[in-house]
């Protein structure tokens, strides 16, 4: 079965509590939109207040539990504002937290290696890899208290095999993968929290526009259709799942 192609139950996350970054746009919404169509509570985070009071009103139409909107910009995040986020999470969510989706990244303009910018490598390490490190290690407690939980990292074919011009985009979802495969090695069997990484395939969002100018985005899914890959992964069904690199097609 394509991960895509999961139909989920409607209470697969009744009464869970799934933060998603990125979730103002693109893959993140639609996350979150479908999350919250099965039950979950979902905890959004993105630089844009604007996006993400639009992506709640979405949610709100539909019927879903009302989300927490927390605005932030992970290229500036640091431990300390990261430990205060977690810090809100926990009081918002009663102490335990069943899902994480480290969707948010950002790519720079593709070129060779030779001429990419200190700026643009240290930009895309910061939302691709640094930021997905200190959120999940602040969100540890919360996601070790739940009964089951399971970490979401969202990857890229580049960053399982290298191509050329993808630069520091393609090397920070490397770096994801490899902090995905450790993480589960060293939850597996200790706790409840499970951490897999997942590559959408080509999605017709805005970054791919930017990375694929020439191609035609309605030879794509969109982002509402691998959406239930990840709803797969964070609920009941993919319980089974650690320490795997998967595909949503």
């Amino acid at each position: 079965m394509k991960l895509s192609d999961y139909r989920p139950p409607a209470d697969l996350l009744s009464g869970a509590g799934v933060v998603i970054t990125g979730a103002s746009r693109g893959i993140g919404r639609a996350v979150a939109l479908a999350a919250s169509a099965c039950g979950a509570q979902c905890v959004l985070l993105a630089r844009s207040l604007e996006g993400l009071e639009a992506c709640a009103e979405a949610i709100d139409a539909q019927g879903g539990p009302e989300p927490i909107l927390q605005p932030v910009d992970l290229g500036q995040i640091d431990a300390a504002a990261a430990r205060q986020l977690a810090e809100a999470i926990g009081e918002a969510l009663n102490g335990a937290l069943d899902g994480l989706v480290n969707n948010a990244a950002v790519l720079g303009r593709r070129s060779p290696v030779q001429n990419i910018s200190e700026a643009d490598w240290n930009a895309q390490m910061q939302v691709n890899v640094r930021a997905p490190f200190l959120l999940t290690q602040a969100l540890m407690p919360l996601l070790r208290a739940a009964p089951s939980a399971s970490i979401v990292n969202v990857s890229s074919g580049v960053g399982r095999r290298g191509s050329a011009y993808w630069g520091a985009y393609s090397a920070s979802k490397f770096a994801l993968e490899g902090l995905t495969q450790v993480l589960a090695d060293e939850l597996a069997n200790v706790s409840s929290v499970r951490v897999n990484s997942l590559d959408p395939g080509g999605v017709a969002t805005d970054m791919r526009a930017g990375a694929m100018p020439a191609e035609d985005p309605a030879t794509l899914p969109t982002p509402e259709a691998i959406a239930p890959a990840f709803l797969y992964l964070l609920g009941r069904d993919g319980a089974h799942l650690n320490g795997q690199a998967l595909s949503a097609r």
